[in-house]
């Protein structure tokens, strides 16, 4: 099972960023458990500088952007891999 994080204080990026996830999610059929992270101290201690950020089995994926559906679906396959 994956471990799918979205760091963010819960702003429209953040929400938007966690939509997509969970709809790839549910679209690949994969078991996966969806974190927010919201506190600050939290957040900080991945090394990012601004939200959203993703990370995926404790691998930092991105941040400061809404990565594409595409980029997502692609991570979330090579993490499968590597699990």
């Amino acid at each position: 099972m994956l471990t799918i994080k979205i760091l963010g204080s819960g702003c429209a990026n953040c929400k938007r960023l966690e939509q997509i996830v969970r709809k790839i999610v549910e679209e690949m059929s994969i078991e996966a458990e969806v974190i927010k992270v919201m506190e600050y101290p939290d957040i900080m201690a991945y090394g990012i500088t601004s939200t959203p950020g993703l990370v995926i089995n404790e691998k930092v994926m991105s941040f400061g952007r809404i990565p594409t559906p595409a980029e997502v679906t692609i991570w979330v396959a090579n993490a499968l891999q590597t699990a």
